[in-house]
């Protein structure tokens, strides 16, 4: 009767435990509603989990390329819409602000300063954005500036630009924290190339850096580096099985909820949905420090 009653315990503990399950090498996120026949492009999730921010191009927009979002409900992502402030150009490259207030974007609307511009909306009480507000001259410029990311530990801005004054093509550039602004932006030396490189994300609180480098295919490929004692080591191919030297994959952004995982956008061979899907992975490790800016 004892063995028994213990089999039933065990059988009943077996019943109800929590189910833990251990994410592959890759999974693709919510398809058919957040990854579709269409393109998807940078998503970012909200430290609380329950609300995810992506760029697509699917129908049901402003226009163009739109910022949509969905709403974590019963395990999965549910209710897709577009925001409210998307227009008949493009808004692309979502960024939530880990302290919940802002969401930063890039676009080509009419009114900025020229080209792709960096902006950003406050996130309301009620679950709803601000106006959209211009990141202003000290930011943007007569050329492009696209992909806004915050380091969690001094707030300061990683971007990309095609202005003057780096390596070449696209390059990185990052911008101290100044007041509720920002200082002008400065090259990431030892990063960036005669090439384009774009797409940048801090990791590891700044110890590392994952960004997307231009291929001769026309795509990208993703690249991570740590830094070293004040410089950022030789960028390595991010350990993807899609991340190839021919392919695209690209747009890497820390899951905010669950740090140790990232949400990238890229072509799988399966699970696929459509063009660009988005997909989550583990975040590489880094033992790098943290004094690299």
């Amino acid at each position: 009767m004892r063995i028994r009653s213990l089999l039933l315990a065990l059988s009943a503990s077996l019943l109800f435990a929590p189910q833990v399950t251990a994410l592959a090498e890759f999974g693709i996120e919510g398809i058919g509603v957040v990854s579709t026949r269409a393109d998807e492009l940078r998503a970012t999730r909200s430290a609380d989990g329950r609300r995810l921010v992506w760029a697509s191009n699917r129908e049901g927009g402003a226009g163009g390329w739109d910022l949509w979002q969905a709403t974590w409900q019963e395990s999965r992502w549910t209710d897709a819409r577009p925001l409210p402030f998307s227009t008949a150009a493009d808004e692309v490259d979502p960024f939530l602000s880990a302290d919940g207030r802002w969401l930063y974007f890039a676009s080509n609307r009419e009114g900025g300063h020229g080209g792709f511009d960096l902006y950003r909306a406050a996130l309301l009480d009620d679950g709803g954005f601000g106006p959209a507000q211009n990141l202003g001259a000290t930011i943007n410029g007569a050329d492009d500036e696209r992909s806004p990311a915050l380091r969690e530990d001094d707030g300061s801005l990683l971007l990309a630009s095609n202005r003057g004054g780096g390596a070449g093509g696209w390059d990185l550039w990052s911008a101290r924290r100044a007041g509720d602004g920002f200082a002008a932006p400065q090259p990431m030396a030892g990063l960036n190339s005669p090439g384009d490189e774009l797409d940048g994300s801090w990791l590891a609180g700044g110890r590392a850096v994952v960004f997307a480098r231009g291929n001769s295919s026309g795509g990208a490929q993703l690249q991570l580096s740590h830094c070293r004692n004040g410089r950022w080591s030789a960028a390595e191919p991010l350990a993807l099985s899609f991340n190839t030297a021919e392919g695209d994959t690209r747009a890497a952004l820390v899951d905010a909820s669950t740090p140790g995982e990232l949400l990238v956008s890229g072509h799988a061979r399966a699970p696929r949905a459509g063009g660009f899907d988005l997909y989550r992975m583990r975040a590489p490790a880094s033992n790098g420090s943290d004094d690299c800016r």
